[in-house]
């Protein structure tokens, strides 16, 4: 009888705390990436485009860049770092899973223990010191009626998920730094190819200017001025060849080796063998193509499970508990069946005072949520407008690139033209200058829009997802909304 009054005592309190949960909802609302407007950078894709392959950068045709990413994925002590975080997750998950299960522990104690007169039964006429000695098995099981461990164990779950995709975004995000760093160093090689066939021009200009100087031809302001700019180009080649020996230690570094082993890079070899297509599916089809999105979707997941577990910490805690073994205020009878003991029955726990933690603690977790959900909210949007970006950059550098290999073509005419009016004494150096520097500019042109056409194509294949594909029973799962 007095047990059952316990129980509906408890389960008032129960009630009276579940009536009022304060600050119990949340503001965010998840993005439907498909109500996004792709914009018609986007309209024109292939329905036929397929996404990209997990090893996109093979698309290049050089083998000394597809080393250097396998060497950076797996050497590289960022992605070791992102792993070590999975591990640390895992770990936490295993924590909270116990929380699920039974719980078994053992004790045992020998104590030198002074006992007062009241504290011992009337059989004893007075005070004394007793070993006081005990061996027991404890077990407790926590019925978990409103779910908090089941929900704590879930949301530490979805962490774990989004710890092994967040992996998947710092491979992705390391091997684009790779490829277009390499694209960087090529583009370097194309710049001092056209410095040092300018400087070689001028060093033929400056001998033709001498046998007209001695042929009493020309003059000395000819051989002066044919002079002076051949420093200037000295100076850029050897600046060029500074930025290629940064690039390769930049490139070593991003591979997890020393300077000494970026001395070892060779002149790239690149040659893109067609261009990027873009897949229709989009911009639905990019989140679950995209691992940093996939990431920020398993964290809400998580964020939506703390909320619960929030809510749950309102509510009494109901635990089965026992115990049993042997305790006795004597050696010699430590061992005998009067000293067995146990016990066994429910243990309840509600909070009723506890200073407004449980509520600031809920309206923490439903300010997470939608911290979580914003965050989904603004890396969709981000990886669409990616997307859209290196579209159209690149169909921008594919007509840039036409108009300039005619501006070179025309160049090259004039500097032609230019250098064999001079030689035949018909036109001044200054008229050779010109044609010169003009070349100059449309052959570092064109080397710079090739390159920059390549690192758009490392971009976009980043910005697609780089061949992350969730698996479908990922996911379908996990779609709580508190």
């Amino acid at each position: 009888m007095k047990l059952r009054h316990a129980i509906t005592l408890v389960l008032s309190f129960a009630l009276t705390a579940c009536a009022d949960l304060p600050g119990a909802g949340t503001r965010a609302q998840r993005l439907d990436a498909a109500t996004l407007d792709g914009g018609s950078a986007l309209r024109a894709a292939s329905a036929d485009a397929a996404w990209p392959d997990t090893t996109w950068w093979q698309a290049y045709g050089d083998v000394q860049l597809d080393q250097l990413v396998r060497q950076a994925l797996a050497g590289n002590p960022s992605l070791r770092v992102a792993q070590a975080r999975v591990d640390q997750a895992q770990g936490l998950a295993a924590i909270a899973r116990s929380g699920t299960l039974p719980q078994v522990d053992g004790e045992a104690g020998l104590t030198r223990t002074y006992f007062t007169h009241e504290e011992l039964t009337p059989s004893f006429t007075q005070a004394n010191t007793f070993w006081n000695n005990e061996v027991l098995l404890k077990a407790s099981y926590d019925l978990d009626l409103w779910g908090k461990n089941r929900n704590s164990l879930d949301a530490a779950l979805d962490s774990v998920h989004a710890g092994e995709v967040e992996v998947r975004a710092a491979q992705l995000s390391l091997a684009t730094a790779v490829v277009q760093g390499y694209v960087q160093l090529s583009a370097q090689y194309a710049l001092r190819d056209v410095a040092q066939a300018n400087l070689e021009r001028q060093q033929k200009i400056l001998d033709i200017a001498r046998r007209r100087y001695k042929a009493g031809l020309g003059t000395q302001l000819e051989v002066n001025q044919a002079t002076t700019v051949l420093p200037e180009s000295q100076a850029q080649i050897e600046g060029i060849d500074e930025t290629i020996a940064l690039q390769r230690n930049q490139l070593a570094a991003l591979a997890g080796k020393g300077p000494g082993d970026g001395e070892k890079i060779a002149r790239p070899t690149l040659a893109l063998a067609h261009a990027a297509l873009i897949p229709a599916a989009l911009p639905a089809g990019l989140v679950g193509h995209r691992p940093d999105v996939v990431a920020q979707r398993w964290r809400v997941e998580a964020a939506a499970k703390d909320i619960e577990v929030a809510k749950a910490r309102f509510y009494p805690d109901v635990n089965l508990v026992a115990f049993g073994g042997l305790d006795t205020l004597s050696f010699s009878q430590m061992f005998t069946n009067s000293a067995l003991t146990g016990g066994f029955g429910p243990a309840i726990s509600l909070p009723i005072f506890e200073g407004g933690k449980l509520r600031g603690n809920l309206r923490a977790q439903n300010a997470g949520y939608d911290i979580a959900v914003e965050s989904y909210n603004s890396a969709v949007i981000g990886a669409l407008r990616e997307v859209a970006d290196q579209v159209i950059s690149l169909r921008s550098l594919t007509r840039q690139l036409e108009r300039t290999d005619a501006a070179l073509a025309s160049a090259q005419t004039a500097e032609s033209q230019a250098e064999q009016g001079f030689r035949a004494g018909l036109t001044d150096y200054l008229n050779v200058l010109s044609t010169q520097g003009e070349l100059l500019v449309q052959q570092r042109n064109r080397a710079q829009i090739v390159a920059r056409q390549l690192q758009a194509h490392a971009a976009l294949m980043k910005a697609l997802g780089g061949g992350f594909e969730e698996p479908a029973q990922t996911a379908k799962s996990g779609q709580a909304q508190p």
